[in-house]
């Protein structure tokens, strides 16, 4: 079981708690988490990462273990505290901006 903790517009958006837990078939890598959770919450198709390219969206990051993995290929293993649910994988909403 994959713990997944998604940003306040996403839990809006799929009608979640702050937590969403999934079954996850094959290594847990992020593009497999990403595959299950928009199984699972077909609302959020194209809002994580784009629907041809597959790509991430600009503003969304990944966190694992308190380590930014936003930037690595999808298919890398993700740590073995998240894939055990020890650890969640959080998804975060970046904000741009500022003076």
């Amino acid at each position: 079981m994959i713990r997944v903790v998604l940003p306040a517009h996403l839990r809006n958006l799929s009608k979640t708690g702050s937590e969403v837990q999934l079954d996850v078939e094959g290594p847990v890598t992020i593009a497999s988490v990403l595959d299950a959770l928009e199984a699972r919450y077909p609302m959020l198709q194209g809002t994580i990462r784009d629907h041809v390219t597959r790509k991430r969206r600009p503003f969304v990051r990944f966190f694992a273990c308190e380590e930014d993995w936003s930037h690595e290929p999808v298919d890398t293993p993700l740590p073995d505290a998240v894939a055990s649910g020890k650890e969640p994988l959080l998804l975060v909403g970046a904000i741009a901006g500022g003076i």
